[in-house]
């Protein structure tokens, strides 16, 4: 379908309901007798009616004519005025139109008709009859104030420019199949489901304006399930089921009727809805259809896209045979369906070969003395990196680690992370990352899900209760050798590591994602990002993390340095910002939450960064945040990407490059996808959703991981192969949209998934160990934000019923040590029963506040030896900072983490404490003494430590 556009009409959707009719006056017309019948019909007004007269500088059919009669026939009336205004335009070529604006309230159609053929009438005696069946048109009503209609209602599928003036509108008719047995209510029909379609609705309200009858809209509601038939569907448009409104409705969409006698009939000066579709009936019994829309509610691309679909709908519907469901309908498929699979990235083929320790190799054979690793003290160049992984390998090979085995790696943020991680690849194993901050029954969880033979390990805690050997990297440093054989380059699609995600059963699953994944992500990226050897990049994330694996091997595949972030160093904002001047940093990868820290902490630093490429991933993004580094940083000095990924889809899926623009606009808009990938927005049913509907995204493409390690049925629930990609794609359960342009947009999670701090987390998963703890009975885990700009103020809440015989204390423990620590809830409540629905189900809305309902009991021992006085002046001032951040009051005995407190919130506590002239603490003072009492007696050593005047 084609559409074409009309001129755009500069009319406020506030204004009054008013309809205006164009006449043009034949030679014949006496402009003085036309002036007399429209004073004899219209109101009595001071100094009587008025015709008012302008000049037009250009014929009736040129551009300025039309311009000038469209202006003046779309011009409502003013408050207050009486309900009609007459203009007679004169062009410079003798023709005149008469133009006639009304309020449509109190001059509906019959009438305004009627004073027109008054007013243009010839034969006096014609005139002067009043046609049958109409009232008198010179009684009308006093003039009242004009009620203006409700604000547009909101279209979530509509993409307006945010830069659009509010009110603006346009109108563009639709080309409807000549011949076609088209009519309004087919029309109106397919209206109702085409927008059931975009907004996902089963039940659709659409507004109808029928200028033959009432002046205010009605409103039909349609059932739209899949289960609907046709003839049902159509049967709903009909009048029968329209029920009065009033000027109250505003439906996202509806139809205005008319009979059009002459074209030259506008019934109504605004859209009565922000996407109206106008529906006429010429003179000679053809349909003519022109959409109108207000662009600050739907965007034109959008809207002309969806007239499209409404208008191939309405043939469908016309054609449908007898008994056709609606889900006959929403089949996907033609050169629609190509197009926009083709929008979402489909078609482009990664033709990456080899293995990531084969290309390490490449790299370093070329760039043997350049700098490759930087942690601490340690500094390796490309050579020597490359000899202690191979070193590590030949021990691997010598401990029985053949090709396609799994190792397990359970070691600090150091030089022998990224070697022991290198070796296992060049071993032609795939490596299991743990971190060491990880609870031992998590630990002990993983190693026995998973089944690795090795572990490599410093951590002494290491559960040693798995069929797993413990090695020590130093072990592997200096042991056996065993060269590889002859055939162990290894292949692409041979795994290169597991990392575990959190599970809705209530234990993590491993992910399983082969070599040519992260080759494919490299070189998707490297020369969009600019990435090479002058790059030098941070090791920030835990290697169980899966951001890890873009930092290290984006940055040691392309020649760059690589600088181990310490664990402390991570949760000190100061001290990272310290490091990341000292050692060049040029490329930053971090989540949202982390960068909030770092931005004030570069602020008080006082010295220029030499960032070039931030990176944002792991969970959405604030965009407003980044206004303060925009004012320091602008684009052209350092480029701000936002990606959105899944470690499903290994890593990366699209890139967006933020500006100061989207800042402003709230973007939420995560680009386009990587070369190779590709995303596409689907239904409930996995069926196509067009651009501006949201649906849940589907990934495609070169990022797609092999499975879950273990779980078939649960691979074959997400990763499912496609039949309108004729690809295996990975049902992400996250809720987005395609944008015209081919941006999508990231709207959050479909299911009981959230991030936190950069961390996937199922609640499910925490919900299942709550459950298990005995003696709970029922639990209830949600997020809680009260401030959403805030992300240190997102914590997680859990409320859990008991049977009497365990405490909320002793539910936390367990929780403790079942959970990684950013799952642990900051609170658990205990409630005597779950606020559930009428329907059954939880109720959140009733859930209490989430005050602080536990606290662990001192320890006696070290509290002793470390007593604080029960009130001095530090104490007090100690207390007051802690209670300001963590919104409640603290005591001494209470924990700082128990209360709610985060590593966030940690580097704000220290710089609230700074800024009260009290000593500096570090990050891991801080955790080492996390009850105030322990703080406080920490803070009266610091004190006394620190040097007196002279």
């Amino acid at each position: 379908m084609t559409t074409h556009a009309t001129t755009d009409t500069p009319i406020r959707s506030t204004d009054a309901p008013c309809h205006s009719l164009v006449v043009r006056l034949g030679d014949g017309h006496d402009v003085a007798r036309v002036r007399g019948r429209l004073a004899s019909a219209s109101l009595p007004r001071p100094g009587g009616f008025r015709l008012w007269e302008t000049t037009v500088h250009d014929t009736a059919e040129g551009a300025g004519g039309r311009r000038a009669r469209d202006a003046e026939a779309g011009r409502p009336l003013r408050e207050g005025a009486s309900p009609l205004r007459a203009v007679l335009l004169r062009y410079a070529d003798g023709e005149r139109d008469l133009v006639l604006v009304a309020d449509r309230h109190r001059l509906p159609l019959g009438a305004l008709r009627r004073i027109a053929d008054l007013a243009t009438d010839p034969d006096p005696v014609a005139a002067s009859a009043a046609p049958a069946g109409t009232e008198d048109s010179r009684a009308l009503p006093e003039a009242a104030p004009m009620t203006a209609p409700p604000a547009p209602a909101r279209v979530d599928w509509g993409l307006p420019d945010p830069a659009t003036l509010p009110g603006h509108t346009h109108r563009f008719a639709l080309d409807l199949p000549a011949g076609s047995a088209l009519d309004a209510e087919l029309l109106t029909a397919a209206l109702a489901f085409t927008a059931g379609w975009y907004g996902r609705e089963e039940t659709v309200e659409v507004g109808v304006l029928d200028t033959a009858g009432a002046p205010s809209p009605g409103v039909l509601t349609f059932k739209t399930h899949e289960d609907q038939s046709v003839t049902d569907l159509i049967t709903q448009a009909g009048p029968a089921h329209r029920r009065s409104a009033g000027d109250a409705i505003s439906p996202a969409t509806g139809v205005v009727l008319t009979e059009d006698r002459d074209g030259r009939y506008e019934p109504s000066l605004t859209c009565p809805f922000p996407l109206t579709l106008c529906l006429g009936r010429a003179a000679d019994g053809t349909l003519s259809a022109v959409c109108r829309i207000v662009e600050s509610t739907v965007s034109r691309r959008i809207a002309e896209q969806f007239c499209a679909h409404l208008v191939r709908t309405a043939v469908e519907l016309a054609g449908a045979p007898s008994g056709s469901t609606l889900a006959d309908m929403r089949s996907s498929g033609g050169p629609w369906t190509k197009a926009v699979l083709a929008a979402g990235g489909l078609g482009y083929v990664s033709q990456v070969r080899g293995t990531i320790h084969e290309d390490f190799a490449r790299v370093a054979r070329t760039r043997p003395d350049a700098t490759a690793l930087v942690a601490g003290g340690t500094r390796l160049t490309y050579r020597e990196l490359d000899e202690r992984a191979e070193a590590s390998a030949a021990a691997l090979r010598a401990r029985g680690i053949a090709p396609g085995d799994l190792v397990g790696v359970c070691l600090e943020r150091d030089a022998d992370l990224i070697v022991t991680l290198l070796a296992v690849l060049k071993a032609g194993a795939a490596y299991l990352p743990m971190d060491v901050g990880h609870p031992a029954e998590r630990l002990r969880y993983t190693v026995e899900d998973a089944g690795p033979a090795v572990v490599v390990t410093t951590l002494k805690g290491f559960p040693r209760e798995t069929d797993a050997v413990l090695v020590d990297p130093a072990e592997l440093a200096s042991g056996p050798m065993v060269p590889p054989p002859p055939s162990a380059g290894g292949h692409e699609a041979d795994s290169a590591y597991v990392i575990y995600t959190s599970g809705s059963t209530g234990r993590p699953k491993g992910v399983v994602v082969p070599h040519r994944n992260v080759l494919a992500l490299v070189d998707a990226t490297t020369e969009d990002f600019g990435l090479g050897p002058d790059d030098t990049w941070t090791l920030f994330h835990s290697s169980a993390f899966d951001f890890s694996v873009w930092e290290m091997w984006g940055c040691l595949l392309t020649g760059g340095q690589l600088v181990v972030v310490p664990h402390w160093v991570t949760r000190d904002a100061d001290a990272f910002c310290a490091l990341l001047s000292t050692e060049g940093v040029t490329v930053l990868n971090q989540t949202p939450s982390a960068f909030s820290q770092l931005i004030p902490a570069e602020g008080r630093a006082g010295r220029e960064l030499a960032l070039r490429l931030v990176i944002f991933g792991g969970e959405p993004l604030d965009i407003g945040m980044l206004a303060p580094w925009f004012t320091r940083y602008p684009p052209s000095h350092c480029r701000m990407v936002n990606m959105f990924g899944i470690t499903e889809t290994t890593v990366h899926v699209s890139a967006h490059t933020v500006t100061p623009q989207d800042v402003a606009t709230g973007s939420r808009s995560v680009g386009r996808v990587l070369p190779g990938w590709h995303l596409s927005v689907r239904d409930e049913a996995g069926q196509l959703l067009p651009p501006g509907a949201a649906g849940e995204l589907y990934v495609g493409g070169a990022g797609v991981a092999d499975r879950y390690l273990g779980r078939p049925e649960l691979t074959s629930e997400r990763f499912v192969n496609d039949p309108l990609t004729g690809e295996r794609v990975y049902r992400s359960g996250d809720l987005g949209r395609l944008r015209p342009d081919g941006d999508f947009d990231h709207l959050g999670r479909l299911d009981n998934q959230v991030k936190v701090r950069g961390y996937r987390i199922e609640l499910d998963e925490i919900r299942a160990v709550l459950l298990d703890v005995a003696g709970v009975t029922a639990a209830v885990v949600v997020v809680r934000q009260d401030d959403p700009a805030d992300p240190a103020d997102r914590r997680i809440v859990a409320y859990v019923t008991t049977n009497g015989r365990v405490d909320v204390d002793e539910v936390r423990a367990r929780a403790g040590t079942l959970l990684a620590d950013y799952m642990v809830p900051s609170t658990i409540v205990r409630l005597e029963s779950i606020p559930l629905t009428v329907n059954g189900k939880l109720d959140p809305d009733r859930l209490p506040e989430a005050s602080p309902a536990v606290s662990p009991a001192p320890d006696t021992e070290s509290e002793a030896q470390t007593a604080a006085p029960e009130t001095d002046t530090l104490g007090d001032r100690v207390l007051k900072v802690w209670s300001t951040l963590l919104k409640t009051e603290v005591g001494l005995d209470d924990n700082f983490f128990t209360l709610g407190g985060n590593s966030l919130l940690v580097i704000r506590t220290i710089a609230a404490l700074r800024a009260e002239n009290l000593p500096k603490v570090t990050v891991k003072q801080f955790y080492g003494h996390a009850t105030a009492r322990r703080f406080i007696a920490l803070m009266h050593e610091l004190v006394a430590e620190q040097p007196t005047a002279p």
